[in-house]
């Protein structure tokens, strides 16, 4: 690195978070259990992500959050990948429970059955996730990783990926929703291809 360009680095302190200082991307998910009473629970998360070429899926949660003690008892858990014409949808998910701890927001909201795990998926989403709990990793600062095994996927029509069919133009017609956190979130419709070098492999 140049001695010019490292004069523009400003040192962050990292004896504390270091992430509100700049904008990342990441996507907005809705985690989907089941409360002891049987109602739903559902859970917008940003640190979430698939956790290996194969089919395992896991997201940043805290062991005081309702959703991570539904998961430690059930073993499961649903992923609804929203849509940008739902932010005001997850957002609302994030409401703060009631001084009896319930949730009526969550009642409110558009929701259908998975089918291999007993939790509710977000309707209108574009990818649907069902998991097992394979692990919890625990002692992250406050935070817990969770990783599950997903046993169900199905994704929308119009967000399917096909033979012939051009990504640009697919992504175009069905934006993908992009979460930058701090706060802010932007629709994601304009692509170009990465050039990867060639004899690329994964």
């Amino acid at each position: 690195m140049s001695e010019k360009s490292s004069e523009n680095l400003i040192e962050l302190d990292t004896s504390e978070s270091i992430w509100e200082s700049f904008f990342t991307v990441f996507p907005l998910v809705v985690i989907g259990t089941r409360e002891a009473d049987g109602s739903d629970d559902l859970a917008p998360k940003h640190l979430a992500m698939p956790m290996s070429w194969n089919n395992h899926f896991g997201f940043v949660c805290t062991p005081r959050h309702n959703t991570y003690q539904n998961i430690q008892r059930d073993g499961e858990f649903s992923v609804t990948y929203m849509r940008p014409s739902q932010t005001v949808l997850a957002s609302l998910a994030a409401t703060p429970r009631c001084d009896d701890g319930s949730k009526p927001i969550t009642q409110a909201l558009p929701t259908f059955a998975a089918e291999k795990v007993n939790a509710p998926l977000v309707q209108d989403g574009y990818l649907f996730l069902e998991c097992e709990l394979q692990q919890i990793i625990d002692d992250l600062g406050d935070n817990s990783l969770i990783l599950g095994r997903i046993i169900a996927a199905r994704v929308a029509e119009d967000a399917m990926r096909l033979s012939g069919q051009d990504d640009e133009d697919l992504i175009f017609t069905s934006p993908l929703l992009a979460y930058l956190y701090p706060g802010r979130f932007t629709e994601i419709a304009n692509t170009t291809k990465l050039p990867f070098p060639a004899g690329f492999k994964r």
